[in-house]
């Protein structure tokens, strides 16, 4: 299996298997909408979540930016539930809404990660850092993944790094990082 493919298949096991490896955007306050976003930020079923979101987006009377963050906390919960294309929906979804959602724009490049369109996913990531994403070491993390998917192998470095300074006990950068070997070149050349 080539080293794209392998890739896709890691992040799709990650984003599915670990509660905090998205960037949930916050809905406050004790609304149903406030239950989808616990859900996608701290994990539970997949389905019930997803549930929660619809209601929430369907009944329940929310600002403009708490639908976008609904939309956006349901595409995470859809890609736990390894629907791409639902979670890609709500992504655009609830980007159209708020396009000032940078997490918004992290996870919609997860998703293209795991449907191995990787410039559009560089694309998106690279927005969300520059939009001072609340959770830069996921968008750090991402980013490795799609570097390294590129070919960009020192770029991948560097971002896996990164990942681990901004938090240090960020297990899954600090496990990638113990694959690479740095050799530093020495100044007469050899």
């Amino acid at each position: 299996m080539e080293l794209r493919a392998l890739l896709a298949i890691a992040i799709l096991a990650i984003l599915s298997a670990v509660p905090g490896a998205n960037a949930a955007v916050t809905v406050l306050g004790n609304t149903v909408a406030n239950g989808c976003y616990q859900a996608a930020e701290f994990g539970g079923s997949p389905k019930d979540g997803i549930e929660t979101c619809s209601y929430a987006i369907d009944k329940e009377p929310l600002s403009i930016r708490d639908r976008a963050a609904t939309f956006v906390n349901r595409g995470i919960l859809r890609s736990r539930a390894t629907d791409p294309n639902g979670a890609l929906g709500d992504y655009n979804a609830g980007l159209a809404l708020d396009a000032s959602l940078a997490e918004g724009y992290i996870d919609r490049g997860a998703t293209y990660i795991v449907l191995q369109k990787y410039d559009v996913a560089l694309q998106d990531i690279n927005k969300g850092i520059d939009m001072g994403a609340r959770k830069p070491q996921i968008a750090y993390y991402d980013r490795a993944i799609v570097n390294e998917a590129l070919g960009n192998i020192r770029g991948a470095y560097e971002d896996y790094k990164k990942a681990v300074e901004l938090e240090p006990d960020f297990a899954l950068a600090s496990e990638q990082l113990t694959r690479f070997k740095v050799v530093r070149k020495r100044s007469d050349g050899t």
